[in-house]
């Protein structure tokens, strides 16, 4: 999809809360980590198709707390061209490092994450389990781990 543009979230437009619900299915945790981030959307012919967020956190290191294309746009590069994105703005903002999670059934990000140069680094234990008040199922699986990934920068 080359016509797609990747902008910061403009100031007047309220970040695309259903499009970061199919990431992250918390209200509450997307509203903690928000404020503190910056958002980018991708627009394919005016509509939102995707979404991420960029938070950092301690010094050299900022982390992508949410990623999440359309249903009906998934498999088509969006999500590629935003983590492309996301490497590119953390580089140019001096981290060292960029890292993001995802979860222990999530096997088609997993995939295009390592694709992208990120490597797993560590395993928060149960973390689905501990933070969110109901059990969540992904391809049959219980959601229970959170695989942490990270990717160098030069």
């Amino acid at each position: 999809m080359k016509e797609i543009e990747i902008i910061p979230l403009p100031d007047k437009e309220a970040a695309p809360f259903g499009l970061l619900l199919l990431a992250d299915p918390s209200s509450e945790r997307i509203q903690q980590y928000l404020p503190l981030s910056e958002v980018y959307v991708a627009r394919f012919r005016q509509e939102v198709v995707g979404v991420y967020v960029l938070c950092p956190q301690e010094e050299g290191l900022v982390e992508i707390k949410n990623l999440a294309v359309k249903e009906k746009y998934q498999g088509k590069g969006v999500g590629q061209a935003l983590l492309q994105h996301a490497i590119q703005k953390a580089q140019s903002q001096g981290f060292r490092e960029i890292s993001i999670g995802t979860a222990n059934s999530s096997v088609g990000q997993l995939y295009l994450y390592q694709k992208m140069g990120f490597e797993m680094t560590s395993l928060r234990k149960n973390f689905f389990i501990e933070n969110y008040p109901h059990p969540l199922y992904e391809h049959g699986l219980l959601v229970k781990h959170m695989i942490m990934l990270t990717r160098y920068l030069s």
